[in-house]
């Protein structure tokens, strides 16, 4: 009787978040490995000054203010104008905004996984290119008629296919340097780039894994898009705090680029949300912890979620009631569409604040 009521009640609940949704487009980005204490305080002025960290304090200044909300605008001014005044933002802990991994690995496989699975596998505890036996929430839509064909995964790490297990799912994943293999001209000329570029370190910088996607979605009108960017996580590992920031910075610019593009487009505007997320967190109460993450790093499950769109009430800092994790953006995401998702094992709740 007990089981009853709890499914009756969870589909009145879901009845509730779907009933006359405006979304019909979802895009997802994804910062790896980046602070919530960056996002929500600016620039760390202990890492500012520490010079193993910071090479060029002087150019890391232009991040600072004294005054934390400005700080944090100089540092995501796209954040803290347009997703503060017409979105929702959670995370920022010294208010008590609670958001966690649920995985207690607290590194990016298992994050991403837990992000678009709902489900916090164990047995998903390496980095390794492994096909998922998981089914994504974007496997899942790709499989309903009306975005079967209309979903897209632009990254720039080369793990995405197999975290999206592309020869099961068929979701269209461009990775790394795969080759932009379209007839399309900005995309053929982004692919010349991306292979003859002197600058080749071995990973295709995040501003061409953004305008690839940016030129696809402009070409192919894809209802479900996910960037995924990681040269924040880079630069972490690395200690260079300095391309860190700049690095954040540049992402804050770019997802500002594609919303205001979407706000251009007919088949987007007034019918899209964003969710802007990360898959881990990193050390702080140990400063030096800053570049690293995973079990041994006490606060590096600690992360952040951002949304706006035209079902999402305008709340901007919020301090949920309860702790969220970061397997409810799975299901989430699906009821925004009017879809009801549920994981291949446990369960989630969405997040029910992003709904009006």
């Amino acid at each position: 009787m007990k089981f009853l009521f709890a499914a009756i009640l969870t589909c009145c609940v879901y009845a509730s978040e779907a009933q006359g949704h405006k979304t019909e487009n979802i895009i997802i980005v994804t910062m790896d490995g980046m602070r919530w204490q960056e996002v929500f305080g600016g620039i760390d002025s202990v890492l500012m000054m520490n010079k193993r960290y910071t090479h060029d304090s002087a150019g890391a200044a232009k991040y600072w203010d004294a005054d934390i909300k400005e700080r944090r605008k100089k540092l995501f001014p796209f954040f803290w104008t347009t997703i503060a005044s017409e979105g929702q933002l959670y995370g920022n802990r010294t208010i008590g905004s609670l958001v966690d991994n649920a995985n207690p690995y607290k590194f990016s496989y298992p994050g991403y996984n837990e992000i678009f699975t709902g489900y916090p596998d164990s047995a998903v505890n390496s980095n390794d290119k492994i096909y998922n036996k998981n089914t994504t929430v974007l496997e899942f839509l790709n499989k309903q008629k009306t975005y079967a064909g209309k979903v897209a995964v632009f990254a720039t790490w080369d793990a995405y296919p197999y975290i999206f297990n592309v020869p099961r799912s068929g979701i269209y994943v461009n990775a790394d340097f795969d080759t932009l293999n379209f007839n399309n001209g900005n995309l053929r000329m982004i692919n010349d780039i991306q292979f003859l570029d002197p600058r080749n370190t071995g990973e295709r910088p995040d501003v061409l894994t953004y305008v690839a996607a940016r030129e696809y979605l402009k070409a192919y009108k894809p209802k479900i898009l996910y960037i995924a960017f990681d040269e924040t996580d880079d630069y972490a590992h690395a200690g260079q705090y300095n391309h860190y920031l700049n690095s954040a910075h540049a992402e804050d610019g770019m997802i500002a680029n594609l919303w205001n593009l979407v706000q251009t487009m007919s088949e987007y505007r007034g019918k899209t949300t964003l969710i802007v997320t990360c898959d881990h967190g990193r050390g702080d109460k140990i400063k030096d912890q800053w570049r690293d993450h995973g079990q041994r790093v006490e606060d590096a499950g600690h992360i952040w979620i951002a949304a706006m769109g035209p079902d999402t009430p305008p709340f901007g800092e919020v301090k949920p009631g309860s702790t969220l994790y970061q397997k409810q953006i799975a299901p989430t995401i699906a009821a925004l569409l009017g879809q009801q998702f549920y994981p291949d094992h446990g369960e989630a709740k969405t997040i029910s604040t992003f709904f009006q």
